[in-house]
This record gives C-alpha cells, sequence and structure tokens, in this order.
C-alpha cells in the first residue's frame, strides 16, 4: 500500500520519482498515479537499477523521461 499526505503535493507541482528498482514498474505506477491525484505533474523517473527483461518501463505513460544508472538481466 501506498500512501503520501495530502499537502505533501501541490496542484501543478513538478515531481520526479526516484526509487531504487524498476523491474515490473507496479510500484513506479503507484507513486504517480498518487502523484496525479494530488494534482501534481510527474515529470519523470529514475532509479539505480532496471531489470530491462521484465519490462517495466512500458508500464509508464507515454513520454515520460526514464533514467537508470544500471541495467541488469537476470
Amino acid at each position: 500500500m501506498f500512501e503520501i499526505q495530502q499537502a505533501a503535493i501541490t496542484a501543478g507541482q513538478h515531481v520526479l520519482v526516484v526509487d531504487d528498482l524498476l523491474a515490473t514498474g507496479g510500484t513506479a505506477m503507484s507513486a504517480i498515479d498518487l502523484i496525479q491525484r494530488l494534482g501534481g505533474v510527474a515529470v519523470g523517473f529514475c532509479c539505480v537499477v532496471e531489470l530491462p527483461a521484465l519490462n517495466g518501463r512500458a508500464r509508464l505513460p507515454a513520454g515520460l523521461p526514464v533514467f537508470s544508472l544500471i541495467q541488469r538481466d537476470g
């Protein structure tokens, strides 16, 4: 379960989502959904490790910039 304080993001605020891992994209999409529910704008996603074989990048909104420091298969 993801939670956020309602006052954490104001309408129109730009937010960069930062996580340790991008695998299936479920966690990233949960964070982006919360940002959007509060009226914020997700402007990008970055992570330390991405597992490309699980195709999590494809679940993120089209056009959202995605950056990973390491891509690791297996």
